[in-house]
């Protein structure tokens, strides 16, 4: 049971009260008596002042705290506690951005090759498309629009753990069609100096609809045009699909898909391992920090 401060200080000063009552025990040697009664009024306080720290410290055990111990044992014990909740601090700081603001992407494949080269590591903003609450999978509002010509992340409409990335063609509402390599929307031409082809213009992907993209959904293609994999194949992306879109290249490591495609544990280490001993020579620094 903790004894109260207010106890420990009346004890104190009833000590100094005693001394102030006999002024001649406290300035000249006591004899006789007087010596006993300085004494027993010392030993009394005392023994009060032991008594008040020995309930206050068991006092402090039973509430299940740990006294207030020092030396070293102490120190390391608060600095733990410290760097502890510093780490998990920042643990909720980096998770909060990764999920709510932004996060990190290598692109591994060529699809947007002519804008985005394979390698390249972009920063993905996703705060202004309503980014999704962990769990109960609800969206906060979005902030931006999606336009033609944008380039999207958006979940794979076949298997939504993947995620892709491409530009935004055409949107609800809008007929679409492509003949001898042109892209038409709502019958006229579009102007797409982003586009690479490779193949002749008879290729059956330069040739495609017409359709008219239901609403709520998006026709996307890859710049690439001879070598992605896109709405021409597997159809149109919801919008509720969308996640974000890339701002800008923070590294490009130049290295062939098969490598950031290879799950092989043992290769992956061995790539990792290339990277470390090629970083300066295989870095391609005239894009980093390019914009998108």
């Amino acid at each position: 049971m903790s004894v109260p401060p207010f106890v420990h200080m009346l004890s104190l000063e009833l000590c100094e009260r005693r001394g102030l009552e006999n002024p001649a025990a406290q300035s000249s040697p006591a004899v006789g008596n007087g010596v006993a009664v300085e004494q027993g009024a010392s030993e009394q306080c005392t023994t009060s002042d032991a008594t008040t720290a020995d309930a206050t410290t068991a006092g402090a055990t039973a509430d299940g705290n740990a006294p207030n111990a020092t030396g070293p044992s102490a120190g390391k014990w608060r600095s733990w506690r410290f760097s502890t909740r510093r780490l998990i601090l920042l643990a909720a700081i980096v998770l909060g951005m990764r999920i709510f603001v932004g996060e990190a992407s290598v692109v591994p494949t060529a699809s947007m090759e002519g804008t985005i080269l394979v390698g390249d590591h972009l920063f993905m903003d996703k705060l202004l498309y309503g980014p999704e609450i962990p769990l109960v999978h609800w969206r906060l509002p979005a902030l931006k629009s999606i336009h033609r010509g944008d380039i999207i992340v958006f979940r794979y409409p076949k298997d939504p753990s993947e995620t892709f990335l491409k530009r935004v063609a055409a949107m609800g509402g809008d007929r679409l069609e492509i003949r001898d390599g042109v892209l038409y929307v709502n019958s006229q031409p579009v102007q797409e100096p982003y586009a690479v082809h490779h193949a002749p213009v008879h290729s059956p992907d330069e040739s495609w609809g017409p359709t008219v993209v239901p609403e709520g959904k998006l026709f996307v293609m890859g710049d690439n045009r001879d070598n992605s994999s896109d709405s021409r194949d597997w159809g149109f992306v919801p919008v509720s699909n969308v996640i974000g879109e890339p701002l800008f290249v923070y590294w490009s490591y130049d290295a062939p898909t098969s490598r950031w495609l290879d799950e092989n544990m043992g290769h992956r280490i061995s790539f990792y391992a290339s990277i470390a001993g090629n970083f300066f020579s295989h870095t391609r620094w005239n894009r980093t920090g390019m914009l998108l």
